[in-house]
């Protein structure tokens, strides 16, 4: 891996980390059954370049740590981003277009909540069903509100080239 993609990876994951613990004031928006992860726009990125999967899974690992669920979240949160992203990435080969992307790419990170919906429920006994449906609707919020943001950035910013 060359230095200038470890380097934006690294702020990748830094940013993911810092922006989560602003949420720590108020721990359900990043970590309950009601989740609005702000940071879940990074996610993103790999639509305009694979590389940014190891800044992004290291900001999911580093940001779990600090999880109510303790080791709980650290492999489900981070097996969720990592099979999302891989998903996306694959399906990337496919779809072109960044905005088609971004859509596929919100519904691939919404449907897997089943992971996330699955850890509360052996972590904290919640219940399945209805954690999926509100782990999904903060995931799909957060994703959707991302693309235009992601967008509009990336105008400026060009993702793909920087890494």
């Amino acid at each position: 891996m060359k230095l200038k993609t470890l380097v934006i990876n690294a702020v990748i994951a830094a940013l993911y980390v810092a922006v989560s613990l602003v949420l720590l004031i108020f721990p359900p928006l990043a970590f309950s059954n009601v989740q609005f992860r702000i940071p879940e726009v990074f996610n993103h990125l790999v639509v305009f370049n694979k590389k940014y999967f190891a800044g992004i899974v290291t900001g999911v690992l580093l940001t779990n740590i600090f999880s109510p669920t303790g080791v709980f979240d650290l492999v489900f949160g981070v097996a969720h981003s990592a099979l999302s992203l891989g998903i996306t990435i694959w399906l990337g080969k496919f779809i072109k277009n960044h905005l088609a992307l971004m859509i596929v790419n919100t519904l691939v990170f919404t449907f897997n909540m089943f992971i996330i919906a699955f850890e509360l429920y052996v972590a904290l006994d919640f219940p399945f069903l209805l954690t999926w449906l509100t782990t999904a609707a903060g995931e799909i919020v957060v994703m959707a509100i991302g693309i235009p943001i992601m967008h509009a950035l990336n105008r400026k910013v060009q993702f793909g080239k920087l890494v």
